[in-house]
């Protein structure tokens, strides 16, 4: 490998005893987060009070890391805004994207997209009217729905429950072909498999931190826009923070002459401050590294699994290239399974109806890690042990 020797397991505070294969729905906190938090508390908000926003330089935080976040992504400096959440930042790259494209009706997506990226785009459809229109096509039959009756083509990069991945370039070049405005949802690409938004010459990218990056529950989202095109974008949500002159408290907005035009809200500072910390991990770390480690992990996964536990549906792309960094499995009774597994030190979770879902990352996995794992799985398998009473009760978080 080329940058940094893999894993980095000592940069992580990870409980004893456990194999933790969920990394692609919640990052383990890393070293020297809880600190970071802890002395923007105590120091600078405690001791600098409203003082901090410049003593502290806590109004330029979203800043550095949407530029620590664009060197993983593939985007240059300066194009990247962090804050609000991922919700949010789909409904922005939506709304300026259908008005970018104002002759066209159809925001097309796929079946097997994250819901909450669908409902948002029925949302804004339901509150602008004009006979707009969600499309959604199975995922292989996205390029070809891809007509000059599209105004925006908004696809999640890697498939939150399967791990099938887009041809991002392709897809991309396909969209711009037919005219339309090109959206990834990076959801489970930051940090999982290398991405190169400049090359891709996509309009807008969204994404989360708190899976991959590390970031913490509730890590506040990212949006990318093509710099040439910032200046094109208008704002549904026009926020405060997304103003060109904030403090000159002007009483009509007045878009910043940057990406930090799609920022709304006050910025979290104690959130930004832990992804802040956690971007840290990276330092050295090579992209390419990272995807080899996965592929090769994943790929041990899936022979280890398939020979200890027929049971068990692999339901994730076989050829690795098509697959992101998780490993699904489907299995009638998946989720008292995976509760099975939970109980003994192996973390994964579930996405109904039937999917097992395991993610790698080869920060803090070994082959070791993955080996014993999938002993653990072939034990809660081939025993039956799912099949104890309490791991029946269906938690409302899976």
């Amino acid at each position: 490998m080329g940058g940094t020797a893999l894993p980095r397991k000592e940069l992580f505070d990870l409980p004893e005893g456990v194999i933790y294969l969920d990394g692609n729905s919640l990052g383990p906190l890393p070293r020297g987060a809880a600190e970071r938090a802890l002395g923007v508390i105590r120091e600078e908000w405690g001791g600098e009070l409203i003082k901090a926003w410049n003593s502290a330089d806590w109004i330029s935080l979203p800043k550095r890391v949407g530029d620590r976040i664009a060197g993983l992504i593939g985007a240059p400096e300066g194009s990247v805004a962090t804050g609000d959440t991922l919700s949010i930042k789909v409904y922005q790259a939506l709304a300026a994207a259908l008005r970018m494209r104002p002759g066209r009706r159809v925001i097309l997506s796929d079946s097997g997209n994250f819901p909450t990226d669908l409902y948002m785009a029925q949302g804004l459809i339901d509150t602008i009217g004009k006979d707009y229109e969600l499309r959604t096509p199975a995922p292989d039959e996205v390029a070809e729905a891809i007509t000059d009756e599209v105004a925006v083509v908004m696809l999640t990069h890697v498939d939150y429950r399967s791990g099938r991945m887009h041809d991002m370039d392709a897809i991309t070049a396909r969209a711009h072909e037919a005219g339309a405005v090109m959206i990834w949802d990076l959801a489970h690409s930051a940090g999982a498999v290398p991405v190169d938004l400049a090359a891709s010459h996509a309009e807008f990218a969204v994404g989360c931190s708190y899976k991959y990056l590390n970031g913490g529950p509730g890590a506040p989202a990212f949006i990318y826009a093509r710099p040439d095109i910032v200046t094109d974008v208008q704002p549904a949500l026009a926020g405060w923070m997304g103003h060109d002159a904030p403090f000159a408290m002007e009483p009509g907005y007045r878009p910043a002459m940057s990406t930090e035009r799609l920022r709304v809200g006050t910025p979290p500072i104690v959130q930004l401050s832990i992804l802040q910390q956690a971007l840290s991990v990276w330092d050295g770390v090579e992209m390419a590294d990272i995807r080899a480690a996965s592929i090769a992990l994943s790929e041990r996964f899936i022979v280890e699994v398939e020979a200890r536990c027929p049971q068990l549906t692999l339901a994730s792309p076989r050829d690795a290239q098509a697959r992101g960094s998780q490993v699904s499995f489907a299995f009638e009774h998946g989720y008292a399974a995976m509760q099975a597994l939970i109980d003994r030190g192996v973390i994964g979770d579930f996405r109904a109806p039937n999917i097992m879902r395991f993610g790698f990352t080869p920060l803090y996995l070994d082959e070791g890690d993955i080996v014993s794992a999938a002993e653990t799985i072939e034990d809660v398998i081939t025993n039956e042990l799912w099949q104890d009473a309490k791991y029946q009760t269906v938690s409302r978080v899976t």
